[in-house]
This record gives C-alpha cells, sequence and structure tokens, in this order.
C-alpha cells in the first residue's frame, strides 16, 4: 500500500498569531481548525500547527546548522519574494540560484522556524544536472 501523503508539523506558542502569520502574510489557506491544533494548506501541500507550551527546541538547531523546518514549491520565487517583503516579512535570504539547481530565499516564520522557498532552474554547474529515470 503506497503513501499517499506527508503532513509535518510545527509547534507554536500562539496558535492564533501562526494562524495568521501563514494564511493573512503568506498567503495560505487554514484547511481546519480544532482547539489546540490547525492544518495549513496550499496546493495539494499541508502541514499542521500544534500549540504547546514552550518554544519548538528545534529552531536553534536549525538555524546553527542551516537546516530547514519547511520547504515551500514556488513556480516564481522572486515574486513570492516580493509578496513576503509587501507583508512585512523580512528575506533571511534573498532569492539567489543554487549549485543544485533551485532559486531558494529563507525566511522565518512568527516562532522562529526557518522556512525555505524554491522553484528548480537549470544548474550552473552541468555535472549537478537532475536525471529522471523514464
Amino acid at each position: 500500500m503506497p503513501v499517499l501523503t506527508i503532513t509535518p508539523q510545527l509547534r507554536t506558542t500562539d496558535l492564533d498569531s501562526s494562524i495568521r502569520f501563514y494564511t493573512e502574510r503568506v498567503g495560505l489557506e487554514l484547511d481546519f481548525r480544532i482547539d489546540f491544533y490547525a492544518g495549513i494548506r496550499s496546493g495539494s501541500g499541508s502541514f499542521h500547527l500544534k500549540l504547546v507550551d514552550t518554544e519548538d527546541p528545534s529552531i536553534v538547531f536549525v538555524n546553527e546548522g542551516g537546516h530547514l523546518h519547511l520547504y515551500l514549491g514556488v513556480d516564481d520565487v522572486d515574486s513570492f519574494g516580493e509578496q513576503l517583503l509587501a507583508a512585512g516579512i523580512e528575506l533571511i535570504q534573498p532569492p539567489c540560484n543554487t549549485d543544485w539547481g533551485t532559486r531558494e530565499l529563507v525566511f522565518h516564520d512568527d516562532q522562529g522556524h526557518t522556512i525555505y522557498a524554491g522553484m528548480p532552474v537549470p544548474p550552473a554547474d552541468k555535472s549537478l544536472e537532475r536525471t529522471r529515470d523514464v
């Protein structure tokens, strides 16, 4: 039986603030809310928010290690970056091309989670081109 979806979860100490951040500022949709839990959706992708009493301990680890909490695939990362800036969201990294064939930006959500947004682009180094078995 195949896995049909994967849904990550972010912890938040202020569920209302996090819902507003993702819906009003990032432009995603509230899928559901049940007491201490909510779902955020865009297209076929989604993630959940869970109300907790203390800050997510992974935030420091992710920031120090150059990791991420969520990766949002977009069709135009430059326009998405402009949308975020217009909504008052600071870009930790403005849109830039990577060596692995993406154009990405980075921002933090209202809780400090590291969020990447990106899209595929032809890599600068042809040896890194993606291959797909047909």
